[in-house]
């Protein structure tokens, strides 16, 4: 993995996933986000009242993303997440605020801010490939 500010942010680790503390991580970045989201004026409206089982597909997601067990996957197929995205008007400006909802996030947890700072570039791309409006 690359060094962010001359700081080799994963060191002895393989995977993102392994360096921010696995599971209980994921899942705490994912409690700590859909908060952020639900009170976001640009954010709120996309999502169900029940937000529950998307928590669940985000626990799942980042799970995978970020180099763990491939949970999303078993459950629900390949990721295709620009096309499962394309039924919500995705603008640059939510893409801005859904990474600014997960800074938010990982900034209410204990993993280190060059760690953090690497998730949400890796973040960043998808957040903004998914822009459809």
């Amino acid at each position: 993995m690359k060094p962010i500010k001359g700081v080799n942010v994963l060191s002895s680790y393989d995977t993102i996933y392994e360096a921010v503390g696995g599971e209980a991580v994921i899942r705490e970045i994912v409690e700590k986000f859909y908060p952020n989201v639900q009170t976001h004026p640009l954010l709120a409206p996309l999502f169900p009242e029940d937000i529950r089982p998307v928590m669940e597909k985000q626990y799942q997601f980042l799970t995978q993303f970020f180099g763990g067990p491939s949970l999303y996957s078993d459950e629900h197929g390949h990721p295709m997440m620009r096309a499962r995205h394309l039924p919500f008007p995705i603008t640059p400006e939510r893409a801005k605020a859904w990474l600014g909802c997960m800074a938010k996030a990982l900034a209410d947890t204990s993993i280190p801010e060059p760690l953090q700072q690497l998730m949400l570039e890796r973040l960043s791309g998808p957040a903004y490939h998914f822009v459809n409006t």
